[in-house]
C-alpha cells in the first residue's frame, strides 16, 4: 500500500520486521530522483560558458547572473517545498516535484538552438532551473520520517550525498553528449561552436534534452513505488513552530556555511577557472569538486553517528578557513602567476570538507530537536514521550527542509561575489577573505552552543 497508517521506527521489532524494508526502498527512490534534481538545478553552470561560444552575445556579468539565479529561485523555493511533505505526502511529492523538472530542461533544449532567443528568455529558464534546487527540502524532509534516531546520519547523508552527485555528474556529462547528435533528427541541428582558430559542431540543445527520458523513469517510479505516511501528516502552522526555535535559526546559519559553500563554489567554479585560468579549459576541471563534495558527505553523516555530529562541524569549518587560504596563496595576483594545479588541490580539498560538514549539520539537527522535545517531555508519562518523539520528527523535518533553503542561497551570493569582486577590485580575493570571515562565526557559534565540554545542547 503507498498511503502507511502505522510507522514506529523507534520500535526495534518493527523497524526489522516490516520498517527496514519499506524505508530503503523508499531511500533508493528518492536518491535518483534527486541526483536529477541537482543536475538541472547546475545545469545552467555548463551551459553558461558554450553560450558566447555559440553565437550569444551575453557579457560576463550576464553570464554570471544566468549561473546564479537558478541558485537563487531554488533557494526560494526551498522555503515552500520544505513544509510540503507533510502536507501533500511523501510519494505524491516526489513524484510531482520530479515530474516539473520536464519544463526547465525541454525549454533549455529549444532556447539554446536558436540565437536569436533573447535574453529575458534565459532568464526564465534560469529561474525555473530552480525547481530542482527546491526538490531538496522536500527530499531530505520526506527521508527523515523513514530512519530511526540511530540512523538518521547514514540515511541523509546518502540521500544528499549521493542526491549531491547530480552536480557532478551534469558537469561530466553534459560537456561529452553537447558533441554529438544523441538525439538525430529529433534533437535538432548541431550548432557552430567557435574558439579563435578552432570551429565544431556542437548540440548544446542536449545539455537539457539529455535529462527528459530519465526524469519521466523516476517520476512514474516515485509515485509507484514510494510511500506516505500517517504519521507524517501536519499543516503548515503545526510546522511552523521551527520559527520560534533557537536552534532552527542557529542551524541554518551553519548549514549555510557548509552546503552553501558546496552549492556556491560548485555554481561558480567553471566560471571561476574560466577568468582566473584562461588557459585551462574549465570544464574538464569542474566537476571533479562537485563529486569529491558528494561522494563524501555519506562519510560525513557516518562519521556523525560514531563521534557527534558537533565534533565533526567544528573542524569542518576549522579545515575550511585552511581550504580558504589554500586557495588565496595560488591565485594569480594582478592577473600574472598563479598554480592552477596547487588552486585545484585545495579547492578540492575545501569541496572534501564542506561535503563533510554537509552531513554532520545534517545529522545535528533530527539530534538536537530530538533531544530538546524528549528534555521538555521527561516524567510527563509514556503518553507525552510518544508525542515528544512525533513533534521532535515533525519539527526535525521542517528543520532540515527550511535550513537547506537558507543554505542554498550561497548558490547565489558565492558567483555574484566572485563577479563584484573581479569587476571591482580585478580579481575573487575579497570574496575569498569574506568567506573566510563567515567560517570564524562558524567555529565560535558551533564550539559555544554544541561542541564545548559545557555546551547547552551536546550533539
Amino acid at each position: 500500500m503507498s498511503y502507511i497508517k502505522i510507522w514506529d521506527v523507534e520500535d526495534e521489532k518493527f523497524w526489522e520486521s516490516t520498517g527496514r524494508r519499506i524505508a530503503s526502498r523508499n531511500l533508493w527512490i528518492s536518491i535518483p530522483s534527486l541526483t536529477l534534481a541537482f543536475a538541472v538545478w547546475m545545469v545552467w553552470s555548463v551551459v553558461v560558458v558554450n553560450l558566447p561560444n555559440v553565437g550569444f552575445k551575453f557579457s560576463t556579468k550576464e553570464l554570471f547572473w544566468l549561473a546564479a539565479l537558478p541558485a537563487l529561485c531554488g533557494a526560494t523555493l526551498r522555503i515552500f517545498y520544505s513544509f510540503m511533505v507533510p502536507i501533500f505526502g511523501g510519494r505524491r511529492w516526489t513524484a510531482i516535484s520530479t515530474a516539473s523538472l520536464l519544463l526547465p530542461t525541454l525549454g533549455i533544449g529549444f532556447a539554446v538552438r536558436d540565437p536569436s532567443t533573447s535574453y529575458s528568455v534565459f532568464i526564465v529558464l534560469a529561474l525555473l532551473c530552480g525547481f530542482g534546487g527546491g526538490n531538496f527540502a522536500s527530499s531530505m524532509a520526506n527521508i527523515n520520517f523513514f530512519f530511526p534516531k540511530s540512523q538518521k546520519g547514514t540515511a541523509l547523508g546518502l540521500n544528499a550525498g549521493l542526491g549531491n552527485l547530480g552536480v557532478s555528474l551534469v558537469q561530466f556529462v553534459v560537456p561529452l553528449v553537447i558533441t554529438a547528435g544523441v538525439f538525430g533528427a529529433l534533437g535538432g541541428e548541431p550548432q557552430v561552436w567557435t574558439k579563435g582558430a578552432e570551429v565544431k559542431q556542437m548540440w548544446l540543445q542536449n545539455a537539457g534534452f539529455i535529462w527528459v527520458p530519465f526524469i519521466a523513469i523516476f517520476a512514474v517510479a516515485a509515485w509507484f513505488g514510494m510511500n506516505d505516511l500517517a504519521s507524517a501528516k501536519a499543516s503548515f502552522s503545526d510546522q511552523a513552530v521551527i520559527f520560534k526555535r533557537k536552534h532552527n535559526w542557529i542551524m541554518c546559519w551553519l548549514y549555510l556555511g557548509t552546503f552553501g559553500s558546496f552549492i556556491g563554489y560548485s555554481a561558480g567554479f567553471p566560471l571561476l577557472i574560466k577568468s582566473q585560468f584562461p588557459q585551462i579549459n574549465a570544464l574538464s576541471y569542474a566537476w571533479l569538486g562537485p563529486l569529491v563534495g558528494a561522494l563524501i558527505r555519506p562519510l560525513g553523516g557516518w562519521l556523525s553517528d560514531k563521534l557527534g555530529g558537533a565534533r565533526v562541524t567544528f573542524w569542518t569549518f576549522t579545515a575550511m578557513v585552511v581550504g580558504v587560504l589554500g586557495v588565496l596563496y595560488f591565485l594569480p595576483q594582478g592577473g600574472q602567476g598563479g598554480n592552477f594545479y596547487g588552486f585545484l588541490a585545495t579547492f578540492m580539498a575545501l569541496f572534501a570538507a564542506a561535503g563533510i560538514g554537509n552531513g554532520s549539520t545534517f545529522r545535528m539537527i533530527p539530534v538536537i530537536f530530538m533531544n530538546e522535545r524528549q528534555r521538555e517531555a521527561s516524567g510527563k508519562g509514556k503518553a507525552a514521550e510518544e508525542q515528544a518523539v512525533r513533534d521532535a520528527n515533525k519539527e526535525a523535518a521542517a528543520v532540515l527542509g527550511f535550513s537547506s533553503a537558507m543554505a542554498a542561497y550561497g548558490g547565489f551570493f558565492i558567483p555574484m561575489s566572485y563577479g563584484i569582486a573581479i569587476s571591482t577590485f580585478g580579481g575573487p580575493a575579497y570574496a575569498l577573505y569574506m568567506f573566510i570571515v563567515f567560517y570564524v562565526t562558524c567555529i565560535v557559534i558551533t564550539w559555544w552552543n554544541y561542541s564545548r565540554r559545557d555546551a547547552p545542547m551536546p550533539c
